[in-house]
This record gives structure tokens, sequence and C-alpha cells, in this order.
């Protein structure tokens, strides 16, 4: 079963993060208004919520020699369109942890990026090598 997710998130600026989400990811938007936001981000949705002064520590961790944010969320995307997503951000001034294959020839070898959003969050762009292996054990 293919379902998608939904998440609601806190932010600083409804109209900044649909700025982030449509102008720079390419992600479309749906019911808003100047409180909240849905997104669609490939067939999920995040719904933004206007808030007051919030802070999440991220702290890092290390996977593969990598330092990589803890508190992320993301998407698993095709490779054709994690080029294009990637290619998209790099030319905008946004912080952005670029692109590391990771489990180079393992069980679950994908390809991943990382920018940050106007509200603090780390994005995730992953695309496997093998689709069929995102879910499977080692």
């Amino acid at each position: 079963m293919n379902s998608p997710f939904h998440m609601s998130l806190p932010c600083f600026s409804v109209k900044g993060t649909k700025s982030f989400y449509v102008d720079c990811i390419g992600a479309t938007y749906g019911r808003n208004t100047q409180n909240w936001i849905d997104v669609n981000l490939f067939g999920h949705q995040i719904t933004f919520i206007k808030a007051k002064k919030f802070n999440f520590n991220n702290p890092n961790y290390i996977f593969e020699g990598k330092i990589l944010p803890s508190f992320h969320f993301g998407v698993i995307v095709d490779f054709d369109t994690w080029k294009k997503v990637y290619a998209k951000v790099q030319g905008l001034e946004l912080e952005l942890v670029t692109d590391s294959v990771y489990l180079k020839d393992q069980l679950g070898e994908h390809q991943s990026f990382f920018v940050k959003d106007p509200n603090g969050y780390m994005l995730e762009f992953k695309t496997f090598k093998e689709s069929i292996d995102i879910f499977k054990a080692t």
C-alpha cells in the first residue's frame, strides 16, 4: 500500500515557507490562510502553521564519516527528479549539505542531499540505487 504521509510543523512565516517550497523546491500548495499552508511535497501533505518563536536543538550525528542533522524529514524520489531538484537548489543562496552516496555497493545504497528551509528544518532528498531496497533489512 502506498499511502501519503501528513506532517504538521510550526513555521515563522507562511509567505516565506510558501516561497521556499514552491519557488525553490518546486512543490505545490493547497489549502491555506494567513496562518497556515498545506504543501504538496511529492504527494505528501505537510501543513505549516505560523507559530510564535520556537526552537529545535538540531544535534548532528555521523554516518559513514559525514556529519548529518539528526532532526530532519524528507522525501524519496526517482533519480531524474532528484537531479532536477538538486540542480535547482544549487543555484540558490540556501544552506545546502551537498550530495553524498551512502552504503555504497551495499543493500540500501542511496544518494542524498539536505537543504535548510526558512524555518530551520533540514529537508532531505533521497534516491535509492534500487527502489526495492527502501525497506529491506540487512
